[in-house]
């Protein structure tokens, strides 16, 4: 799980197995697989970041 900030400051936890596209325009728009979009806070950049750091946290390798 990645913690994200909406627009209005509410913090979320999402589950990054379930992006399907983030989207900056200008705001980050992330697309799950459920369909469901949050448009967050956080840089495309960032949100990658996020993902990589959980990855690499959950199964231990580094890229």
């Amino acid at each position: 799980m990645i913690e994200v900030t909406r627009l209005n400051g509410t913090v979320v936890l999402i589950n990054s197995d379930l992006i399907e596209c983030v989207e900056e325009t200008p705001d980050s728009v992330i697309t799950l697989t459920t369909g469901r979009r949050l448009i967050v806070k956080e840089s495309r950049q960032e949100i990658k970041e996020l993902v990589k750091s959980y990855k690499q946290e959950i199964y231990g390798f580094v890229r």
